[in-house]
């Protein structure tokens, strides 16, 4: 769901919009002409530009969104409980638990654990119930043509439009306002590269099909680097006379040898992986594994792995 603000931001908006588009004439028009030239030349037909840019216009509620980011960054406690809530995590372990043969055969598929598949989903779309409703052609597209990252959002533009060309109906690329699609929250190069038709039936559904959106989120973990058998993380506990220069990277055994020790007690299951110190707060630390930087492909934010991780976990039961 948008935020109120949001929508306030965007109806206060979208009055300046109207006269600008109103003084600009055919500037976005003039857009859209250079630009389906360059999908042209990208080997984009005619037909399929016609049909999926016919009548598109600018969204003001997309400049809004791209324009009026939270004025200040959560804390992890703030971040944490509004992502490992109480709430999604048992919508995630009932997730599971309808979809547990399922994620069985796609761990067996991609290496990837049942429980990460079903954190991300959670994250990215709380379980398929927010997917966003922003036809995806129309977001890239008021992005491309106003947003900051104009370059980007065009090869992401004519990437929406391969995946035209190869069967969906451009009604049903729907997301978010950055263009982001479906149930995995997958940008259009992300989809033509991971999406998987998981149960055959000819195309890679990711807006209502569980078994492709699982899978594909699987195969993009996989396709970026994980490593099957090793876990994410621990939280742990610290010596107080840990020097932060060990913030490097050590293996399990290696940190545990210095004073740092799972929390709850217990031994590191895999001691030979490499590992890095993680301090979010004050008085919390993990050791991270290389899968943890993978989860980092899907979004940068460490706050964002760490609450894969943690989600992960709890939904295990």
């Amino acid at each position: 769901m948008i935020p109120r603000r949001f929508v306030l931001a965007a109806a206060a908006l979208a009055p300046a919009l109207g006269t600008r588009a109103a003084r600009a004439g055919g500037e976005f028009s003039n857009f859209l002409a250079a630009f389906r030239a360059e999908a042209g030349r990208a080997g984009i037909g005619r037909a399929t530009l016609d049909r999926a840019l016919a009548g598109i216009t600018p969204d003001p509620r997309v400049i809004a969104l791209d324009r009026h980011q939270p004025e200040f960054t959560q804390t992890w406690a703030q971040y944490q409980a509004s992502r490992v809530s109480p709430a999604r995590i048992a919508a995630g372990r009932a997730a599971m638990a309808r979809a547990a043969s399922l994620l069985r055969d796609i761990e067996t598929a991609y290496g990837v654990p049942p429980g990460v598949i079903v954190a991300i989903w959670g994250l990215e779309s709380n379980y398929g119930a927010n997917m966003g409703d922003f036809p995806t052609l129309r977001a890239l597209a008021t992005l491309a043509w106003e947003g900051r990252r104009a370059a980007f959002f065009k090869r992401e533009m004519i990437a929406a439009l391969r995946i035209v060309e190869g069967g969906v109906a451009p009604a049903q690329l729907r997301g978010s306002y950055a263009g982001a699609m479906g149930q995995p929250q997958f940008m259009p190069s992300a989809y033509l590269r991971y999406g998987v038709d998981f149960n055959g039936d000819g195309g890679c559904d990711i807006w209502g099909d569980t078994a492709d959106v699982l899978a594909s989120i699987a195969h993009y973990l996989a396709g970026n680097g994980w490593m099957r058998g090793r876990g994410w993380g621990t939280a742990v506990t610290l010596p107080p006379d840990l020097d932060a220069a060990h913030a490097g990277e050590r293996r399990f055994s290696e940190w545990q040898a210095l004073g740092v020790v799972p929390s709850g007690g217990g031994v590191f299951a895999d001691p030979d992986a490499g590992a890095r110190l993680n301090l979010p707060a004050a008085g919390e630390a993990f050791l991270v594994s290389s899968n943890f930087r993978v989860i980092k492909r899907y979004n940068a934010s460490d706050f964002y792995a760490l609450a894969v991780g943690l989600l992960s976990e709890r939904v295990r039961g």
